[in-house]
């Protein structure tokens, strides 16, 4: 008896001494992933969202349970994940369900097409309310969304088109975001196995209301531009009715189509046009075109002086008075010109010829002789900003400088302050 008590005492040692082991915790699924095939072809953005839906699916049923009890209820949770997928599926029947029990549990699906599936996309786009320039630019950047229907139809059973209305939708606004922003576009589709899909694009407000078109040239009188005015403004008219951001966004390009057209007119490539325009998108438009030529220099300008005196070399009829320029470009910086005076007071004329230098981009100095007062004049101008000019003139006839300060109202009309070593006045100045 006292030897059994010593093992019982010795035992309970033993056991108390020992360090106690904890049970090892049991390992839960932290993660589902989805596998969704088909018999056949699936479409790959109609596959993704059927693995999407699935994955909702199976989280509910599996997500943050122990491995044990997934493995234990695997056939259950397989019946219920094929019986919940198979109710919202068109044009598909969900034939196998298969769960794989791990911490990053996966579950496949097998699915199995009614019909004959869609072998062949045909997509036919339709641009509203465009005229022919800007359509074409609509299609060019519209030039890929046929995949948009190919990768979501091809393969897809013909009964199951309508299921995926709601993913083709969304892939077509992510692809108008990204290259037709301005942009909505509305789809119909006849489920064949050569499918037909009608595809039309309408512009997004705000769009161009108005066109205000201005033509200037600081080479040719604005006055023979009058005669290019109809067909320019024929031209900015397609501009009307189009979303302004994308005017904005093909500014450039519009530009370069709109001064191209216009310098292969035959007048235009006679005097060696070239034009450049620029846009300022809004509703109201504005729309500047600016012609110059490069060999030639023609401008008409008329001027009315306001307190000047007739004397000190100064004659009446030169206070109201119209003047045509016609010159010759030998190099960029020189010009050789003759100058046309019309004194319409009396109906009298004058006549110079001269040659003017380019000192600078903003520095003239010239030389002419009056070939009806037979006199010789020396000149120079400074550009001081866009809209002021500093000029002088001297005339060694009669040993008097002109000076004279002008401000550049707009272009047709300028505005200049004039003084010599006896008056001062000013000088309304239009150019024609």
């Amino acid at each position: 008896m006292k030897t059994i008590l010593a093992w019982l005492l010795a035992v309970c040692w033993l056991a108390a001494s020992m360090p106690i082991v904890a049970a090892a915790p049991a390992q839960r699924v932290e993660k589902v992933t989805a596998v969704v095939a088909a018999a056949g072809s699936l479409p790959p953005l109609v596959q993704k969202r059927m693995q999407q839906s699935v994955q909702a699916i199976a989280g509910q049923l599996i997500d943050g349970q122990t491995v044990a009890a997934v493995s234990a209820a695997s056939q259950q949770k397989e019946q219920l994940i094929h019986e919940v997928f198979d109710k919202v599926l068109v044009g598909y029947t969900v034939r196998q369900v298969k769960i794989y029990p791990a911490a990053e549990t996966k579950v496949e699906v097998m699915l199995l097409p009614w019909s004959d599936v869609i072998t062949k996309v045909d997509v036919d786009v339709q641009v509203e309310g465009m005229p022919p320039r800007m359509e074409a630019l609509v299609r060019r950047d519209l030039a890929g969304v046929d995949t948009v229907f190919r990768d979501a139809l091809t393969g897809l059973p013909t009964a199951a088109t309508d299921w995926t209305n709601g993913v083709l939708k969304h892939h077509l606004n992510d692809y108008l975001a990204e290259h037709l922003p301005e942009f909505r576009g509305d789809f119909e589709i006849e489920p064949e196995s050569e499918t037909k899909v009608k595809l039309v694009v309408y512009p997004k407000l705000p769009v161009v209301r108005t066109v205000d078109l201005s033509m200037r040239s600081d080479t040719v009188p604005n006055v023979t531009l009058l005669a290019r005015r109809e067909v320019m403004q024929e031209k900015v008219d397609d501009l009307v009715g189009v979303p302004v951001d994308f005017i904005k966004r093909h500014e450039q390009e519009l530009s370069q189509q709109f001064s191209q057209e216009l310098d292969d007119l035959p007048d235009f490539r006679t005097y060696h046009m070239k034009t450049t325009v620029s846009m300022e998108a809004a509703e109201r438009l504005h729309v500047m075109s600016r012609s110059d030529t490069s060999r030639y220099r023609l401008r008409l300008t008329g001027w009315l002086d306001i307190g000047r005196k007739d004397k000190n070399g100064h004659e009446d009829n030169e206070s109201l008075l119209f003047r045509f320029h016609a010159g010759t470009m030998l190099s960029q910086q020189d010009e050789l010109f003759l100058l046309v005076d019309l004194m319409p007071q009396d109906m009298d004329w004058g006549w110079a010829a001269g040659y003017d230098r380019r000192l600078s981009s903003r520095t003239h100095a010239q030389l002419r002789y009056d070939l009806h007062e037979r006199r010789f004049v020396l000149a120079a101008s400074q550009q001081l900003a866009p809209r002021w000019l500093l000029r002088y003139e001297y005339r060694f006839f009669d040993k008097n400088g002109e000076a004279a300060l002008r401000y550049k109202m707009h272009d047709f009309l300028g505005l200049e302050y004039l003084v010599d070593r006896h008056q001062n006045w000013l000088r309304v100045i239009g150019n024609f």
